[in-house]
């Protein structure tokens, strides 16, 4: 069993039948492979969050957890001629390098005879299986989300009872985790039930009117979870029930199929904008550019509601997603840097970080990418925090230069008669940028 994304025993059919192929007396080894090409783009804190993850695995299967580091193409085969394995089971994986490195692993373990088998997914429904009447991907969320509905998925299975999991097996022990300043959730199986149990007793009956403030503990800060598989989207959709609130939650996890499922059709959107016309977008470089986004990048812009998400981002490697809107269209629209810049700044951060999310939502905000959101929606970030942040509350939390501002003051300190003085005043004029960010995108769509 090849343990990649899907780092929990229950609901998961590949651990199920690995252990309905070894049968009887038969044994099953748990591999997981410490990926270089994985690693490289992965900051301090989902690396920590998944060493965090590996441990609590190994721990749950009696530390009988193979780790090995290198190729997967070589790591596998080997292990699998090395234990005698007759089959290699792992969930799908329908990321663009996770098909190649799973097509390479297949040949190689195919001239010894041995099968790559599939079984199961991240998703509850897999990509690429919801298509148009004509057989086409979708391009718009809202129609994809009711054919998401419409298609269903099966009810989570109970976790296998049966699995004899395989003893002294060399391996190089789970990776330790680096040094992270950031705060990071509680990692593994036990720990990712408990928080969905949280936000089910809790914060799940008033999602749909309070996700939005990022000033209120309302959202289900479960993304760390989904990204490793130590829940599957199944055993959380299996919880809800018909009211407003749980159809809003509904509809949170279906744009993360929905975004993985572009990924799968458009692997090329990974470095380019799906839309072809945008790709033209004059975008700032050079010294002045690079300033900009150290100042961007630091939480030292001048717009509080900006600066206070990127400083959650270091304090916790994650930022709430009204938050993460909001910083994405300030570094595209109001500083002209290109969308790709942020995304990638974004998976060095976020212990969240899923290439299909964060870069597909990089270009909902950015206007490059699907669905219908026009460019002309720029954020204005003054507006943005004064609706979503009103009594200042996440402002006076992330940016301490502000906490003697009072209320919704602080969205506008340079209105103040007294400004704090160690809060930068604003790097760029709103109303000027968002002119300039319309006038390029006259030029490229006529």
């Amino acid at each position: 069993m090849w343990f990649r994304r899907d780092l929990r025993l229950s609901d998961n059919p590949a651990v199920a039948a690995a252990a309905r192929h070894a049968g009887r007396g038969g044994e099953v080894v748990a591999l997981f492979c410490d990926d270089a090409r994985l690693r490289r783009p992965s900051g301090p804190s989902r690396l920590a969050f998944l060493s965090g993850c590996l441990a609590a695995l190994d721990e749950s299967i009696g530390g009988h957890l193979v780790v090995r580091a290198g190729r997967p193409e070589q790591v596998v085969p080997r292990l699998a001629r090395e234990v005698g394995a007759g089959a290699v089971f792992v969930a799908e994986d329908f990321g663009p390098y996770g098909r190649e490195r799973d097509h390479r692993v297949e040949q190689t373990l195919a001239r010894h005879e041995v099968e790559l088998a599939r079984v199961g997914s991240p998703y509850a429904v897999p990509p690429g299986e919801i298509v148009t009447k004509g057989g086409d991907p979708y391009r718009v969320f809202t129609p994809f989300s009711r054919a998401w509905r419409a298609h269903g998925w099966p009810a989570p299975a109970p976790a296998s009872r049966n699995v004899t999991w395989a003893r002294g097996v060399d391996g190089d022990g789970v990776p330790p985790a680096p040094g992270v300043a950031a705060a990071l959730p509680e990692p593994g199986e036990a720990a990712a039930k408990r928080a969905a149990r949280r936000f089910r007793d809790t914060r799940l009956d008033g999602y749909d009117s309070a996700r939005d403030r990022p000033d209120l503990d309302a959202t289900s800060r479960l993304s760390p979870y989904l990204k490793w598989g130590c829940l599957h989207p199944r055993q959380l959709l299996a919880e809800l029930g018909r009211s407003k609130a749980h159809d809003t939650f509904r509809t949170e996890l279906c744009w993360r199929e929905f975004y993985a499922d572009v990924l799968w059709h458009r692997p090329d959107t990974v470095r380019r904008a799906f839309r072809p016309e945008m790709r033209a977008m004059r975008v700032d470089g050079g010294r002045q550019a690079d300033e900009a986004f150290r100042a961007w990048a630091a939480g030292r812009t001048g717009y509080p509601v900006v600066d206070a998400g990127m400083r959650q981002l270091a304090a916790e490697g994650w930022m709430h997603n009204r938050v993460r809107m909001i910083v994405a269209s300030f570094l595209v629209k109001d500083l002209h840097l290109d969308w790709s810049r942020g995304a990638r700044w974004f998976m060095r951060h976020l212990v969240d970080g899923d290439l299909a999310s964060n870069h597909h939502g990089w270009q909902w905000v950015a206007g490059t990418g699907t669905d219908a959101a026009p460019y002309f929606r720029i954020f204005n970030p003054v507006g943005q925090g004064e609706r979503f942040d009103p009594r200042g509350d996440y402002v006076r939390r992330w940016v301490p230069e502000l906490r003697g501002v009072p209320g919704a003051a602080v969205h506008r300190p340079w209105d103040l008669d007294d400004p704090p003085a160690a809060y930068p005043p604003p790097m760029v004029d709103h109303a000027v940028e968002r002119e300039e960010a319309l006038r390029r995108y006259a030029a490229v769509t006529g």
